[in-house]
């Protein structure tokens, strides 16, 4: 039986300086990916900017990275959507491109049960397109909405090709329940890259890989560590686990801002700070789309000094990034010419 063993790089979707999408940069983005070693690819999550590409785009971009992957990896598209409708088109135009892997996100902002999310939104999917394994992302941070575990083990139980969860709730007792409820035979991935070590080895877990951002930066780390522990090497993982660390703390940046009416909470979230800092490091990326925007100066020096904290303890896990893109990796994190225009002013 197929499985999802491994890492998945949640891919970035770079833009021109226009913010239309940049189709050569994504060529090169895969093209890094595969050479070394990711399991497979996500086109088009939350990572890709899915809620401010059109309908077209998204398409667009799926069908590309189908192309681009040519079967060197398999290939997950993001067809989710708060409305079942659209999820059912997007699903119909991945297979038509063919893939048989979507990733369905809970139903945002209109907020369904866990009943109806269940049965007026996986389930009309998972009957409609049985040849398709779906797999439902459950993200209650970002959604305000989320399926339960126990709606999720009956639709395993009632759908062969509902077998994985993307898991982002960052609850690990919701983790145990899933695990308890949709039995061995059913796969856990981390939606969460600093969660993703301690959830494979928890044996009530037991979590099989991940579907990662910080795989953008760092594929061949992030992949070694999550085969490190399938293979049950816990020493080889935990060190590698250790060095990604930093980078971990990058996917949201918090800081507290001045105004002139006291201090604000600013959480720059994921793609931001990762896309920002494929930019510091000459990799294929451009501008996030509105509303996304920029980081501030002080987001900005969070990602530096982690980023810097893993070049010079483990430069190993960066040197893919020089080697690939022809960057030097020095000059790119210690010269502030390539931070213009990165911040708000």
């Amino acid at each position: 039986m197929f499985t999802f063993n491994g890492c998945t790089t949640a891919l970035i979707t770079p833009m021109n300086t226009n913010q239309q999408v940049d189709y050569e940069g994504l060529h090169r983005l895969i093209d890094f990916q595969i050479q070394e070693g990711i399991n497979g690819l996500l086109a088009v999550g939350t990572t890709g900017e899915s809620p401010t590409l059109s309908w077209e785009e998204h398409s667009k971009v799926i069908e590309k990275t189908r192309e681009y992957a040519n079967d060197r990896c398999f290939t997950i598209a993001g067809t989710g959507s708060n409305s079942t409708q659209e999820a059912i088109e997007g699903t119909q135009h991945a297979k038509n491109a063919g893939i048989n892997t979507v990733l369905l996100v809970d139903p945002y902002y209109n907020g369904p049960s866990s009943i109806e999310i269940r049965k007026e939104y996986i389930e009309p999917i998972a009957k409609q397109f049985p040849d398709m394994q779906i797999i439902p992302y459950i993200i209650p941070g970002r959604t305000g909405t989320q399926l339960s575990p126990q709606d999720l083990a009956i639709l395993h139980h009632q759908y062969p090709n509902v077998r994985c969860v993307k898991e982002a709730t960052g609850d690990i007792e919701n983790m145990i329940l899933t695990r308890q409820f949709c039995g061995e035979d059913f796969e856990i991935l981390s939606g969460d890259d600093d969660k993703t070590y301690d959830i494979m080895i928890n044996p009530l877990i037991k979590a099989t890989g991940a579907i990662s951002v910080i795989s953008n930066i760092a594929p061949r780390a992030v992949t070694d560590m999550i085969h490190y522990v399938l293979d049950g090497n816990l020493a080889a993982a935990t060190i590698i686990q250790q060095a990604l660390q930093p980078l971990f703390n990058i996917v949201t940046v918090k800081t507290q801002e001045p105004t002139p009416y006291g201090s604000v909470m600013c959480k720059a979230r994921n793609p931001l700070a990762c896309k920002t800092l494929m930019n510091i490091l000459g990799m294929p990326s451009g501008p996030c789309r509105q509303p996304l925007g920029k980081l501030t100066r002080a987001g900005l020096d969070i990602v530096l000094a982690n980023t810097r904290k893993v070049y010079e303890a483990n430069p190993q896990v960066l040197e893919p990034i020089a080697d690939y893109f022809n960057v030097d990796l020095k000059d790119r994190l210690y010269n502030e010419n390539h931070l213009t225009g990165l911040t708000y002013a």
